[in-house]
């Protein structure tokens, strides 16, 4: 059965599904959420998206029981117990509900996630059972579509990377089809595992195949949501497009181009919520707007003291990231000399690869009134250096998104940028920021000069400033944007025309 047929035989008798004046309902399964733990962007979507789709649907979301999850709340009521299948062990179903009424599903498994660590690993690397951890959010997120919940039943799923790619594989093995959206963050993470992994996860070996889960005689979870799920949406525009070609697509461009021919791939820029707001951030040490360039300097004075670094009429320069290759940050650190034999300073925060970690110590080390490091995150530093900065480095290698060039423009701090994925999207050259179109250090090099020239003209940099806090990066956009996909896809789908209210 191709991918194009995969929304044909629907359970059309479900009680709650016939029931066509329902509001639709929309299960969004993810992996990570910004309310309880994030490690990214993913976090920040899946907190944001789902609240920003309450008014069109009737949206919940499923994450796994990490101890940061469960220890938010007194009490889990239990609404239902999820069957195991095959290794993947029965759990019990919780069900929360947040300050602002999202209601959330939460997978109560102790032996799974409750642990050290990020949802992913520990500083031994990322856990043995990872395969067993996330098949037991698809397959909860697929049992919640059959109506496991006796008084909620999805009518949509809408799944987020290779952590939740195999629901829709799960459901057409079980014969049963409901329309699913897949997400992908990052095209480059997607959850690969030995083929002996095939028996535990109770995937049928005729699945085992290049029309199926295999991926060069391994188990891709994200290879089956791409497959099998109705609809595949990426983050941005530019990367929809990236990602089928051979440079890109990591493998796994000649699928994405099928789904492209289908009509079944899209990409759909993430937006950012409220709260990046210059003007009412709690978080800032002076809060400004457009042409208050004076609380933005109090900010920069706020992030020098902060990392220990010298009053200076310089340039500031920031990298917010995670400090690993894709992100350039070699590409940061090489271009951090000359920034400082120029008058410039550099403050970074995030944490990553060792080596990168330790480059940056060094280079901190050797110029401690120019540059600041600190290794680790913290939400209010992070948003005092997008505010007290004149500069952004990001010169990602390639970048599905990205929300760190949004953040910045919505704080004045002009976002150099490799014109990749979301970040060519996003950044408007000469206009809100600098984009350059190789990522190598002499491409990086030349933007940063450009940047550095206009430093030097005060009446540019700030009409660059206005036009970048002028931007919006609102979630209204991208609501609408999956509010028309999810209205394709259930209208596509027998017996679900559901209306949105």
């Amino acid at each position: 059965m191709s991918p194009a047929d995969l929304t044909d035989h629907v359970d059309t008798h479900h009680p709650l599904r016939s029931r066509s004046h329902l509001k639709p309902r929309i299960l969004f399964a993810t992996p990570e959420m910004s309310d309880f733990v994030k490690t990214g962007g993913l976090g920040e979507v899946a907190g944001s998206l789902p609240r920003a789709l309450r008014r069109h649907y009737d949206v919940r979301v499923i994450i796994p029981g990490y101890r940061r999850v469960v220890e938010r709340f007194d009490h889990i009521p239990v609404i239902a117990q999820l069957p195991g299948r095959a290794g993947v062990p029965p759990c019990d179903l919780g069900l929360v509900e947040t300050s602002d009424g999202l209601q959330v599903y939460v997978i109560l498994s102790a032996e799974l996630y409750q642990r050290d660590g990020t949802p992913y690993g520990n500083a031994q690397g990322d856990f043995g059972d990872n395969d067993i951890r996330f098949a037991r959010l698809s397959l909860a997120a697929a049992e919640i579509a059959r109506g496991i919940d006796p008084a909620w039943a999805a009518d949509l799923l809408h799944l987020n990377d290779w952590q939740a790619a195999l629901a829709p594989a799960y459901l057409a093995w079980s014969g049963l089809r409901i329309p699913s959206i897949l997400t992908v963050h990052n095209l480059a993470y997607q959850g690969v595992f030995p083929r002996e992994s095939l028996g535990r996860l109770g995937v049928p070996e005729d699945a085992f195949q290049m029309d199926g889960v295999e991926f060069y005689g391994q188990i891709s979870f994200l290879k089956a949501g791409l497959y099998y799920a109705s609809h595949v949406t990426t983050v941005s525009e530019t990367y929809a497009r990236e990602i089928t070609t051979p440079e890109s697509g990591c493998g796994l461009d000649g699928l994405l181009r099928t789904r492209a021919a289908q009509g079944r791939l899209a990409g759909i820029l993430n937006g950012i919520d409220e709260s990046w707001d210059p003007r009412t951030d709690p978080h800032l040490s002076a809060r400004f707007e457009i042409d208050d360039w004076k609380g933005k300097r109090a900010n920069a004075e706020t992030v020098r003291r902060r990392f220990g670094l010298a009053v200076s009429r310089g340039p500031l320069f920031a990298i917010v990231s995670r400090l690993v290759h894709q992100k350039g940050i070699d590409l940061s650190i090489n271009a951090a000399e000359s920034i400082v034999a120029e008058g410039g300073q550099l403050v970074v925060i995030g944490q990553g690869e060792s080596r990168f970690e330790g480059a940056l110590r060094d280079l901190a080390r050797r110029h401690p009134a120019s540059v600041g490091v600190h290794v680790g995150f913290e939400e209010a530093d992070a948003r005092r250096m997008f505010a007290g900065s004149d500069f952004l480095l990001m010169p990602s290698r390639f970048e599905p998104c990205g929300l760190a060039q949004m953040y910045a423009q919505r704080f004045g701090s002009l976002p150099i940028v490799h014109g990749t994925g979301g970040l060519a999207d996003t950044v408007e050259d000469g206009v809100t920021g600098f984009t350059f179109g190789e990522a190598s250090p002499r491409g990086f090099a030349t933007a940063i000069r450009r940047a550095m020239d206009t430093f030097a003209q005060k009446k540019r940099l700030n009409a660059m400033r206005r036009h970048a806090m002028s931007r919006s990066f609102g979630w209204d956009k991208a609501a609408l944007d999956y509010v028309s996909l999810y209205t394709r896809a259930i209208g596509n789908t027998p017996g679900l025309r559901l209306r949105a209210a």
